[in-house]
């Protein structure tokens, strides 16, 4: 297996002030890197994480002369940048993430121009064919199962076309990329309000505003029967490192193999939360694919990785996190 870039490498984190974005900052000045930029569209006080240790810049990616600038002295690329959200945002912004093709373009081309060393980037289960996600006991999904390409419309196909970009630098230019399709990730320092957040962080949420209201019931999206899988963000770090530091150049999962219901997932908010909760089901609100699971066989046998996690324990972390900011005055909140 290579091994990991010197301490002092610059490294860009593209997308660093989002969720994934900034907990990967975190992680790598914990293990010692000294020489990080993150670079992300929003203003500083909109960033997840900010770490005075980190040049932060804020570059709109989609142009070329910001990406050119951003990958400028760099020897690694993580771009974790795009415009996105939960199924509520995607469902809705079509076009503002098929955008986000352009984010991938430009800094292919710099890390191209500027000789990078190596080059990761994060795709998602939504490239996945739509037609092998169509009832809740669907089987894991497999690498291959991309194809026949049928992916989430608008989000989900600017994904598959910028995998299929980073294997042609690869092929063509000899730019060393990787790319893993993300399964749901969630955790703590992330999006859990606007329209833009997560399952797992939505239903917290939804749980917490009622326990602190008085109220006895949630507002679930769809019939609460269809199923996911949901990752833990320290499993997704050690995972982005281990395929960042393989020989693997084809996409791989990145996810849990736990598929559960969205019922089953208010179950645990309950649990953490202490209450019980009458369910309202509103079934013309934004749903996505019917079940979605990753199939981790290859990833295991090749990394011997494997989420760690448990989705109740992670769920928790979660709920402590938010629950925490919804008792602060609006003003002292964190949002994202």
């Amino acid at each position: 297996m290579p091994s990991s870039p010197p301490r002092n490498a610059p490294i860009l984190i593209a997308g660093g002030g989002g969720f994934i974005g900034g907990w990967l900052a975190r992680t790598l000045l914990a293990q010692g890197h000294t020489n990080l930029r993150a670079v992300d569209c929003k203003p500083l006080p909109e960033w997840c994480q900010v770490f005075p240790e980190v040049d932060s810049r804020v570059l709109d990616l989609r142009n070329d002369a910001n990406s050119r600038d951003a990958v400028r002295g760099m020897t690694v690329v993580y771009n974790l940048a795009c415009d996105m959200g939960g199924m509520g945002f995607i469902e809705s912004h079509k076009a503002d993430c098929m955008v986000s093709v352009l984010i991938n373009t430009t800094l292919l081309r710099a890390a191209r121009e500027f000789g990078v060393e190596r080059f990761f980037y994060t795709s998602s289960a939504c490239a996945y064919n739509g037609a092998k996600q169509d009832r809740p006991d669907v089987p894991a999904l497999k690498e291959e199962d991309a194809y026949p390409a049928m992916p989430e419309d608008g989000y989900g196909w600017e994904k598959l076309f910028s995998e299929r970009m980073c294997r042609h630098f690869r092929e063509d230019y000899g730019l060393e990329t990787r790319v893993v399709r993300l399964h749901n990730v969630y955790g703590p320092i992330g999006t859990y309000d606007g329209g833009r957040e997560k399952a797992p962080a939505a239903i917290c949420r939804k749980v917490i505003q009622a326990k602190l209201d008085g109220r006895r019931e949630i507002e679930i999206w769809g019939d609460g029967l269809q199923t996911r899988s949901f990752m833990y963000i320290d499993d997704c770090l050690t995972g982005i490192d281990k395929v960042m530091h393989s020989r693997i150049v084809d996409p791989i999962n990145l996810g849990s193999a736990e598929l559960v219901t969205i019922n089953h997932l208010v179950d645990l908010a309950e649990q953490i939360a202490g209450i019980r909760l009458e369910r309202r089901y509103n079934l013309d609100a934004p749903k996505g694919v019917r079940g979605r699971c990753s199939d981790n066989t290859l990833i295991r046998s090749l990394l011997d990785w494997e989420p760690s996690t448990p989705l109740r324990a992670g769920l928790e972390q979660t709920y402590h996190w938010i629950h925490e900011q919804l008792t602060l005055p609006p003003e002292k909140r964190r949002t994202f």
